[in-house]
């Protein structure tokens, strides 16, 4: 038999919408592809698997032809908003591919396009914006010793760049709290994130969303190529003005975001049309340790609304001066003549209470502003957000009014370039309507009398609308049907109805349409030709009223930078003002600031506390520091008394001094503080592999490598996470050498249950011992919350567990065995027990000659904590 010929394949054919979505997909493979197909947005194949399990819907499948069926997911596009939250939160990038004509009217394939592709620091939308913190996209570089940082709030335009030691790159990321950072592979490392889309903690934010870090082209960092693109974007011959000039670094950063957003958001880069650089040595540093600490952000408790410093202080009436206020706080000011700046406006609201509560009422009236500007710049505004930008730029002469010229407390600062933005309200109060509807393009967004074409087309629809209702009156008439009546639906269109015991009335020039139960409707050529003009009228109108909306939104951006300044003006009257009314409610008071080396607070409180007491229940204290008097501190007491409390008590009055704020205090003088540290509480990085103790002394380490003469360290039990000798040997040096460093010598706050550090004062000559008072009665005590001069002898700790409600059997068993403790030391307990004391280590063991061959005297503080956590870990092996 002849050999069977090999059958032709027939090759598979795709269908149109199909091969449509591949090519969108060949060109955005690291984004989920939304695509818009009529009423949703679908997605395809392994993105229509993320989808599904991401937003917990249903996974179906669709034929793409072929013979082929894909994965398919999809959710409504009216619905996009309440989904797109979900999906960014979980790191994606998505990518939304529109229809860009309209399907009606389409011959074939309905054009798409990619408008725009979303990631967590690029998101715009209001409904996924905190409007009370900035939403930043980041990028980091570095070469070892310096680094780069630039960041952007794509809804706002702030848009900042910075150079610095590579050391400080932590702290300032840990400060902005960015939602995503583009990092090459050295900031990579050192923040221990791998791979493109890993997550990171998200720092200061407060919003418990984590960071999500992503891998920069390093192939595209080069330094001509940076600064060429930033000068181009900005038209400019030289990058001096903004800055940054002879910052490398700091301009590839900058040109890293640009490139970004140049890539995602395709309308985003015209309205960034400035670069600020910033020096970083002009602000006070706080890494997250002591923003975790102070509970600036966040509660130590983690618990949902539990208080903070910043809600404490957080009484501005507009979004605009909530993120001002977030941002003050997590970067206090080391500029004197600017912090005087701030405490004059402060001081001008708090003795004016008629006027700052007619400046609140006035600022309660201005929406985002800010944010608005920036959806009417990206062509992103809706008619409501137009609506709601004018009712905030009417209430600026009012402002202006109340603030008043010759306001010493305003000169040099934003508010003395505000400007009513009459223009701007004008043009919206012509074009917009009172009440408009959400969206453009339904008829009710453009006033009347604006536009003489839209005026007109809606006259022909309005008398169109009254030639049907016309043709209704005249058919009853002429047909004797009284109630015949002309409706419309969108699939028949307008139609005559006519019921069923009425259907041998009808005129043969009537044509049936459809039959009804109850009776039959039908069309006739007039009601057909006044079909025709109205639907007609109403496609008109909804053209010209976007093409109208448009015009107007390109108009008013041209004022961007005026809004911008007013923008940025409000924020600054609403902080101040809102600090200035948390003074007069509370009684709070100006501190002094200098460029000396003391703090000295008289009667101080500390604010959360206060505030969850409530008034007058809080027991104020004294404190006196400085680098040539009291220099090091050390505070004793009982648990449960109050020491931690002190101690954060000095650092965060210091940090409220250093944004401009008046503080909780009868007086206080303080010299600016360059940075606080904080050790405080008992961590585990259990992921890390660290232990309580390894934590404690990695952060105590950082503190001793870092302060200056200028710091202030808040140091609460150091030692408490290792055996007593060790822990009371670790905290004596590291006491020792912050005291005795000449580089060091920071202001110390020192609280420990150690009672033989108050041997410091006598050995120390800067040293002072201080103990929080105690009223005994007995086996009764209460803890007065006082600190005074002298060191504690006792802990009280069984007084401490007979209030946290322990057995009244164990609190009798404690107080036995601390009396034969005290009678007669560690032997009273053994004698109890007739086991021998075995010796601390064998003959010859290897810890032991570990311990003999350690050359302590040689060894700095870091080296000494390092090798004890050595020998703890052979210990325990």
């Amino acid at each position: 038999m002849p050999e069977a010929k090999p059958k032709t394949a027939v090759p598979k054919r795709l269908s149109p919408g199909r091969r449509q979505y591949l090519e969108f997909k060949e060109k955005y493979q690291d984004c989920l592809l939304l695509f818009r197909m009529g009423d949703f947005y679908e997605t395809f194949d392994e993105d229509a698997k993320t989808m599904a399990r991401v937003l917990d819907i249903a996974l179906t499948s669709r034929d793409v032809g072929g013979g082929l069926k894909s994965p398919l997911a999809g959710i409504p596009h009216h619905a996009l908003g309440s989904y797109l939250g979900k999906l960014v939160d979980a790191g994606l990038k998505v990518a939304v591919a529109e229809q860009t004509s309209d399907p009606a009217q389409s011959r074939g394939i309905v054009d798409r396009a990619v408008v725009r592709v979303i990631t967590p620091g690029t998101v715009s939308e209001p409904s996924l914006l905190a409007h009370d913190r900035n939403n930043y996209l980041a990028a980091a570089i570095s070469d070892g010793e310096q680094a780069g940082l630039a960041y952007i709030d794509v809804s706002t335009s702030e848009f900042v760049t910075a150079q610095f030691p590579v050391s400080g790159l932590r702290a300032e990321l840990d400060r902005l709290a960015p939602s995503e950072l583009l990092a090459d592979r050295a900031v990579r490392s050192e923040l221990g994130t791998d791979g493109d889309g890993a997550h990171g903690p998200n720092g200061s934010g407060g919003s418990g969303a984590s960071m999500v870090v992503r891998e920069l082209d390093e192939t595209r960092l080069d330094d001509e190529l940076a600064a060429r693109k930033l000068r181009g974007h900005f038209g400019v011959a030289t990058l001096e003005a903004f800055g940054c000039d002879g910052k490398p670094l700091a301009i590839a950063a900058a040109a890293a975001v640009i490139d970004f957003l140049s890539e995602t958001q395709l309308g985003a880069l015209p309205q960034v049309t400035s670069l600020r650089t910033q020096q970083p040595d002009g602000f006070m540093q706080l890494d997250r340790r002591a923003l975790r600490d102070l509970e600036v952000f966040e509660s130590t408790t983690r618990s949902p609304g539990a208080s903070t410093l910043y809600r404490v202080v957080n009484g501005t009436v507009t979004s605009l001066g909530a993120r001002l206020l977030r941002r003050w706080l997590a970067r206090p000011l080391l500029d004197l003549p600017e912090l005087q700046t701030r405490q004059d406006a402060v001081a001008e609201f708090t003795a004016d209470s008629v006027r700052r509560a007619t400046l609140r009422e006035l600022l309660r009236a201005v929406p985002d502003i800010e944010r608005l500007i920036n959806r009417v710049r990206t062509y992103a505004a809706t008619p409501r957000d137009l609506a709601a930008l004018s009712r905030g730029l009417r209430q600026i002469p009012g402002i202006l009014d109340t603030t008043g010229s010759s306001s010493n407390g305003l000169r040099n600062t934003p508010v003395a370039g505000l400007r009513p933005c009459d223009a701007v309200t004008t043009l919206l109060d012509a074009a917009i309507a009172e009440d408009p509807p959400a969206v453009v393009g339904e008829g009710g967004a453009i006033r009347s009398g604006f536009d003489p074409e839209l005026d007109e087309t809606r006259g022909l629809a309005s008398d169109a609308r009254s030639a049907i209702a016309a043709i209704e009156s005249s058919a009853r008439e002429s047909t004797g049907i009284k109630s015949l009546k002309v409706g419309y639906n969108r699939v028949f269109g307008y139609y005559i109805e006519v019921s069923r015991s009425n259907l041998d009335k009808v005129p043969d020039y009537f044509e049936r349409r459809q039959t009804l139960t109850g009776g039959e409707r039908y069309i006739t050529p007039e009601l057909k030709e006044l079909e025709s003009r109205v639907l007609n009228a109403r496609d008109r109108i909804n053209e010209l009223e976007r093409a109208t909306f448009r015009r107007v939104c390109g108009e008013v951006a041209q004022s961007g930078e005026r809004v911008m300044a007013a923008a940025r003006a409000i924020a600054w009257l609403d902080t101040v003002s809102a600090l200035a009314d948390v003074a007069a409610k509370h009684g709070w008071v100006r501190p002094v600031l200098n460029e000396g080396d003391a703090v000295l607070i008289k009667d101080g409180r500390h604010p959360v506390v206060e505030a969850a007491l409530g008034p007058g229940r809080f027991v104020p204290n004294d404190v006196s520091l400085s680098n040539t008097g009291e220099q090091l501190i050390v505070i004793t007491g009982p648990n449960m008394s109050g020491k931690s409390t002190y101690i954060r008590q000095v650092a965060v009055l210091v940090l409220l001094a250093q944004i401009g704020s008046f503080i909780p205090a009868a007086e206080a003088e303080i010299g600016l503080v360059d940075r606080i540290f904080t050790r405080a509480g008992l961590t585990d990085n259990i992921s890390g592999g660290q232990s309580t103790f390894m934590v404690e002394m990695i952060e105590t380490a950082s503190i001793l490598r870092q302060a200056t003469p200028r710091s202030l360290a808040v140091l609460d039990e150091i030692g408490r996470g290792t055996s007593t000798y060790d822990g009371m040997a670790i905290a004596r040096a590291v006491a020792e050498h912050l005291h005795n460093d000449p580089d060091l010598g920071c202001k110390t706050l020192f609280a420990t249950h150690y009672h033989e550090m108050t041997a410091l004062a006598d050995a120390l000559p800067r040293a002072a011992n201080y103990r929080v008072a105690v009223s005994e009665d007995g086996h009764d005590v209460v803890f007065l919350h006082r600190i005074v001069p002298g060191g504690a002898d006792r802990s009280y700790g069984v007084h401490v567990a007979r209030l946290a409600g322990m057995p009244p059997s164990v609190v009798a068993r404690a107080w036995t065995l601390l009396e034969e403790l005290e009678s007669s030391g560690p032997a009273g307990l053994r004698s109890r027990d007739s086991a021998a004391q075995l010796p601390l280590f064998t003959e010859g063991s290897k810890l032991a000659e570990d311990l003999k061959n350690l050359e302590i005297e040689g060894m700095t503080p870091l080296e000494a904590i390092n090798a004890l956590y050595r020998l703890q870990q052979e210990a325990r092996e």
